[in-house]
């Protein structure tokens, strides 16, 4: 399905303007769940209905109000929304520039494609270009659908992204938060610990590739949707076999945790390298030396074999 358009309008930042449209730059791929009559499987319309009567409304009847006191209201139809500020529903509006890394992931809402008019092709490509040379990008004010928003124009490749931001008071004040320890060492954190894991990072670092990732959620419903179609089920099927439950770590010694983390490789596999000395008090499970493990034994520990699987014994993964 092609993309639609939501606005065309103009680009402000001091005296230049570049006529873009505003495009969507994300789409709706999780599972699409209707609401059904469990009778006869009819869909369940959305209704919009009175609060106070239960009553349906018709669509022609409804109408934006705003609430300037508890349940008082002031009618204003879309025509009187754009009159009331005809500029800033139609520009993004740059404010000020900042570096690109200043503004936190928090403040991140909707992203938005900006597409530039051929007759403003030149001066995109130039606050595009000027954008990537200096690290910067614009805080801008826009208005879409019937508010104001605060939004970064950032450079993507060849396109210009308006992503929208949340306001400040739109953030929890962390003040009403309850907050962990700051101090990393009154929290009990040592430096070998600090040490570890800033090696286990470092080892599971990579470059970011969103491909690599995906919706295994949307997978598994879309592979039960299948199977219910092929067992021609409408409502349930009760042989289904649960997938095995990941196990929590039953080492509680976080040195522990760590040194055998770092142990592993990013494909689940150990490394020798990593392998040192146990540390941990854990008396139940022997040091993993290479003078007192067996190879069998070395084997064992060395593969790192998924909980799942019935030919680990269960009494190896003991505390």
């Amino acid at each position: 399905m092609a993309s639609r358009m939501i606005w065309k309008g103009a680009i402000s930042f001091g005296l230049v303007h570049v006529p873009v449209q505003l495009y969507p730059a994300t789409r709706t791929v999780k599972p699409s769940f209707r609401m059904l009559d469990k009778h006869s499987m009819d869909p369940i319309g959305y209704r919009q209905v009175n609060k106070r009567t239960g009553k349906e409304v018709p669509r022609e009847d409804i109408v934006r109000g705003y609430e300037y006191d508890k349940e008082r209201y002031v009618v204003l139809t879309d025509e009187e929304i754009r009159a009331a500020n005809p500029d800033s529903t139609q520009t993004v509006d740059i404010l000020t520039f900042v570096d690109s890394d200043a503004v936190s992931f928090l403040y991140l809402d909707t992203p938005y494609y900006l597409m530039p008019e051929r007759k403003g092709e030149k001066v995109y490509a130039l606050l595009r270009e000027a954008l990537k040379a200096t690290g910067k990008i614009g805080i801008a004010l826009v208005v879409m659908h019937g508010r104001q928003h605060l939004g970064a124009l950032i450079p993507v490749g060849p396109l210009l992204a308006l992503d929208t931001l949340r306001w400040k008071d739109e953030l929890r004040a962390l003040a009403k938060l309850p907050l962990p320890e700051a101090d990393a060492k009154k929290a009990g954190v040592t430096a070998r610990e600090l040490d570890m894991a800033k090696k286990l990072i470092n080892d599971m670092s990579g470059a970011w590739k969103p491909e690599d990732y995906h919706d295994t959620f949307r997978d598994d419903i879309l592979t039960l949707v299948e199977k219910k179609i092929r067992a021609d089920k409408t409502q349930e099927i009760s042989d289904i076999e649960a997938p095995a439950r990941r196990r929590s770590a039953d080492v509680v010694d976080l040195s522990e945790l760590l040194r055998r983390s770092l142990g592993r490789r990013k494909d689940g596999t150990s490394t020798d390298e990593s392998a040192g000395p146990d540390s941990s008090d854990t008396p139940k499970k022997p040091p993993l030396r290479k003078a007192t493990v067996s190879p069998a034994r070395k084997r064992t520990t060395r593969s790192a074999p998924k909980p799942a699987k019935k030919s680990v014994p269960r009494k190896r993964h003991a505390a």
